[in-house]
C-alpha cells in the first residue's frame, strides 16, 4: 500500500468519522482565544506601543486566516453554515470567505499543482505572461519571490491580483459573485465598527498593525509550499516549524501531509506526520525545510526561483 493510500484509508477516515460524530473542541477553543485576544488587543491598543501591536495583531489576524482554512475543509463542526459563521468576521478585510473557499477547493482538486492556468493559487506565470511583464515588471516579480518582497509587497500583489480577477469575471457576466462579496462586506463592516468606532483605532493603524502583517505572515507560509516540479508528488513542501509558527498556521506547514489528507483536523497532523515522516519525505522527494528561520536565511533577499512556470519546471 502506498503512503497516500495508507493515510487516506486510516487518518482521513478517522477525521471524517470524528466530524460526523460531533464538534472538534480544540478548534472551537482556538476560535474563542483568537476573538478574545483580538478584542482585548484592539480595546487596549492605546496602552501598547506600535512595535508590540504589530506582531501581536498580525499573529492574531494570521491565525484567523488559518481558522478560515480549517473551515474550508469542513471543521470544526459537521455543519458548513456553522463553520462559516465561526470565521465570518473578516479580520484581514481583503477577500470574501466564500470566494476563498471556492478557489481553495479548486486548488486541491487540480492534478496540475503550480500550473498558472489550472491552479488558482499558483504564484507562477505562463511564459507568455512572463515576457509580457517587461523588464520592470519582471524585476518586481523577482523581488516578490524573496522573503522580503513577499512580506512587504505580497499583500498588495495578492489583493490587486485577486480584485482584478474578480472584476474581470464580473464584467464577463460571471454569476455567483454578488452574494460572497455582500457577505464579505458585512463581515468586514463588523470588524471596522468594532475597531474604528468602539475601540477608536484609526483605520490606517488597523491596516498597518493588524490586517497587513496578518496577510504577510500568511504569505510567508505559502511562500514556497508548492514548487514547480516534473514529478507531481514532489511539488508540496514540509516545513518542520517550531511551536510558534506551527500554531499560527495550525500545522498547515506540514503541507504535503495536508494535501495527502485534506480532511484531517489541524491537531491530528503532527502525530500523523511523526508516524509517517520517512514515507512522506520519500514521497515528496525530500522537499523539506527545518523551519521558517532556514527559509528566511536562505531567501531573505534572494529569489527562490524564476516565476516563469516553464523555466521553473526545467530547473
Amino acid at each position: 500500500m502506498s503512503w497516500e493510500m495508507s493515510v487516506i484509508e486510516t487518518q482521513v477516515g478517522q477525521a471524517r468519522a470524528r466530524s460526523r460524530a460531533g464538534i472538534e473542541w480544540p478548534t472551537i477553543g482556538v476560535v474563542a482565544i483568537t476573538y478574545g485576544l483580538f478584542g482585548l488587543l484592539t480595546w487596549h491598543h492605546e496602552m501598547l506601543p506600535w512595535w508590540l501591536l504589530l506582531p501581536l495583531g498580525g499573529y492574531l489576524v494570521g491565525l484567523h486566516g488559518s481558522l478560515q482554512h480549517e473551515a474550508v475543509h469542513g471543521h470544526p463542526t459537521p455543519w458548513r453554515a456553522v463553520n462559516e459563521a465561526l470565521v465570518f468576521p473578516s479580520l484581514w478585510l481583503w477577500m470574501p470567505y466564500r470566494r476563498y473557499r471556492a478557489l481553495h477547493i479548486r486548488h486541491h482538486a487540480t492534478p496540475h499543482l503550480t500550473d498558472p492556468i489550472d491552479d488558482p493559487e499558483s504564484y507562477y506565470l505562463t511564459a507568455e505572461d512572463w515576457q509580457r511583464k517587461g523588464a520592470i515588471g519582471r524585476a518586481l516579480l523577482r523581488v516578490h519571490n524573496t522573503v522580503t518582497g513577499r512580506l512587504l509587497l505580497g499583500p498588495i500583489f495578492a489583493a490587486l491580483s485577486y480584485w482584478r480577477s474578480d472584476l474581470a469575471l464580473a464584467l464577463n457576466g460571471e454569476r455567483g459573485l454578488a452574494r460572497p462579496w455582500l457577505l464579505h462586506l458585512i463581515g468586514a463592516a463588523l470588524v471596522l465598527v468594532w475597531t474604528l468606532v468602539v475601540c477608536g483605532l484609526p483605520l490606517i493603524d488597523y491596516i498597518l498593525l493588524f490586517a497587513y502583517p496578518g496577510m504577510s505572515l500568511t504569505l510567508l507560509r505559502s511562500f514556497l509550499e508548492h514548487q514547480a516540479h516534473r514529478e507531481a508528488g514532489q511539488r508540496t513542501v514540509i516545513v518542520e516549524a517550531g511551536p510558534v509558527f506551527s500554531f499560527l498556521f495550525l500545522n498547515n506547514n506540514l503541507h504535503a501531509l495536508h494535501h495527502a489528507a485534506p480532511d484531517m483536523p489541524w491537531y491530528d497532523l503532527p502525530g500523523a506526520f511523526k508516524r509517517h515522516r520517512a514515507q512522506l519525505l520519500a514521497a515528496n522527494g525530500g522537499y523539506r525545510y527545518s523551519g521558517y528561520g532556514e527559509i528566511i536565511a536562505r531567501y531573505l533577499f534572494r529569489p527562490k526561483e524564476t516565476p516563469a512556470h516553464d523555466a521553473a519546471l526545467a530547473k
